[in-house]
């Protein structure tokens, strides 16, 4: 099958080659991909910044989030069959043109739904989730969300808002009218950011979830309590009282995910596509990646689509 194995760190340590295809097993399912979301996570896998804490035996196939259609399930399987649209992650890689994964990490699309949305929504559906509840707010909450326009960020505003929260996003001012659609009260990310917080909660904020870094942690302090706000991206805020979302990638499931593709389905939830590359320009979406600033998720088809 055709994949991109990585067989050194660094931005052009990927080849897009000829490899045999993954085994099923018991408790596993083979998916034909047919859509992969990429994540930041996987740059920065490529790239070795975190060799020590995820160490691969190279060469491998990367990339987590996929959808597409179910080839063959092993023994214990007995909830998906061939021919099933599913999403979630992939254990075997992504950048593939077929994928074996734990049955655990894979949920059934609901009727409807485009697979590319199903892609996009795998990590921005599971990591919301799981970071609002390590924030646990207090009912009618007033909120911060830093990136709002990005994929994780622009589902946590979604939950957030749906649960009754009022969210203020950070963004750029070109995805403001983005954020106003999705319920949130827009602010700027640049030198203006504490000016405009605190403008647009002159009541206080009561919590935060970052999911763009840039100092944020730092920057918010005297407007919200270091430890009320959670991040997944600035690692060593922790050091300053901060929550760290952080954990093994390879230890998520699809539990949660099949909950917020059925909103997807039903037009309820949504996730913008910030641009979908062919197969062949992998290393295009993954530097525009790595470039930043997007508006919701980057797409791969996949190597048979």
């Amino acid at each position: 099958m055709r994949a991109y194995t990585l067989n050194t760190y660094g931005p052009d340590g990927m080849t897009l080659t000829d490899v045999a295809e993954p085994e099923v097993g018991p408790g596993r399912v083979k998916v034909r991909v047919e859509q992969i979301a990429v994540n930041p996570l996987d740059w920065k896998i490529r790239n070795g910044y975190l060799a020590e804490m995820l160490p691969l035996p190279l060469p491998a196939v990367i990339g987590s989030d996929i959808a597409g259609t179910v080839l063959e399930v092993g023994d214990g399987v007995d909830d998906l069959a061939a021919g099933d649209p599913v999403a979630g992650f992939a254990d075997s890689g992504a950048f593939a043109a077929v994928a074996v994964t734990r049955r655990e990490r894979l949920t059934k699309l609901p009727d409807g739904l485009d697979p590319r949305l199903a892609a996009a929504l795998v990590t921005s559906a599971e990591t919301a989730q799981r970071v609002i509840g390590l924030l646990a707010p207090a009912p009618a909450s007033t909120l911060v969300v830093n990136g709002a326009a990005g994929a994780v960020g622009s589902a946590v505003t979604q939950l957030l808002v749906t649960a009754g929260h009022r969210v203020i996003g950070t963004a750029s001012t070109a995805n403001h009218d983005y954020l106003r659609r999705l319920g949130a009260t827009a602010a700027g990310y640049g030198d203006t950011m504490p000016a405009e917080l605190r403008a647009a909660a002159p009541d206080g904020v009561d919590g935060a979830i970052d999911t763009a870094g840039q100092d944020f942690v730092a920057r918010v302090e005297g407007l919200v309590p270091a430890d009320r706000i959670v991040t997944i991206v600035d690692f060593a805020a922790g050091a300053r009282g901060a929550i760290v979302a952080g954990g093994d990638p390879t230890r998520l499931t699809a539990e949660t995910i099949g909950a917020v593709l059925e909103q997807a389905a039903e037009g309820t939830f949504t996730v913008e596509i910030d641009a979908a590359y062919p197969f062949g320009e992998l290393d295009r979406a993954l530097a525009r990646s790595e470039a930043g600033h997007l508006r919701g998720k980057l797409l791969v088809t996949g190597a048979s689509s």
